[in-house]
């Protein structure tokens, strides 16, 4: 399993972003992706996730200004960030989890993440 993030910057207050993910090494119309952010010295958290039907679910601090889509032709995930704001400054990971067997627990995969630093 394999993901490649892009499209991080520096963005001023209000700005936008588009973030891509490219996965592989796994069938990717079939599973829900995710990505999460982290920045330093806190748990990394859920942000947003699509589902393998085309889903969308958002952490509340991001509802209105964040979108995610998918293009299965591309095995890429994207992530548009809009209205940006400085507490969206991170790193941004993408997420796909994985269940190796039946019985066994989800396995999480991730990418190299990509900083985003928003400026006010």
């Amino acid at each position: 399993v394999q993901l490649v993030e892009s499209g991080g910057g520096s963005v001023q207050a209000g700005g936008s972003l588009r973030l891509s993910c490219v996965a592989s090494g796994f069938i990717f119309s079939y599973r829900d992706m995710h990505w999460y952010r982290q920045v330093p010295g806190k748990q990394r958290d859920l942000v947003a996730t699509i589902t393998s039907s085309g889903g969308s679910n958002f952490a509340d601090s991001v509802k209105g200004r964040f979108e995610i889509s998918r293009d299965n032709a591309k095995n890429t995930v994207y992530l548009q960030m809009n209205t940006m704001k400085p507490e969206d400054t991170a790193v941004y990971y993408c997420n796909v989890k994985i269940r190796r067997s039946v019985l066994g627990e989800p396995i999480d995969y991730w990418g190299q993440g990509t900083q985003v630093t928003v400026s006010s």
